[in-house]
């Protein structure tokens, strides 16, 4: 009895663009931006929270399509 293994292609996309690890980093953005929005201290970070929550968001949906 063998059991038949899938085989796996060789994807053209490097490691680093990979699905996983940018969502995270895409994810880890959102969040700075929602620390930023939220903190009492400076005015600049609040200033910029909203384009970096945005621009977390974004990557987040253009990442979304990248293969895993």
């Amino acid at each position: 009895m063998s059991t038949i293994q899938p085989v796996r292609r060789k994807s053209p996309w490097p490691a680093w663009a990979r699905r996983g690890l940018m969502e995270n980093i895409a994810t880890a953005i959102i969040a700075i931006g929602f620390l930023m929005l939220f903190q009492p201290i400076a005015l600049s970070l609040y200033t910029y929270s909203f384009i970096t929550m945005l621009t977390g968001t974004v990557m987040f949906i253009i990442v979304s399509k990248f293969p895993e």
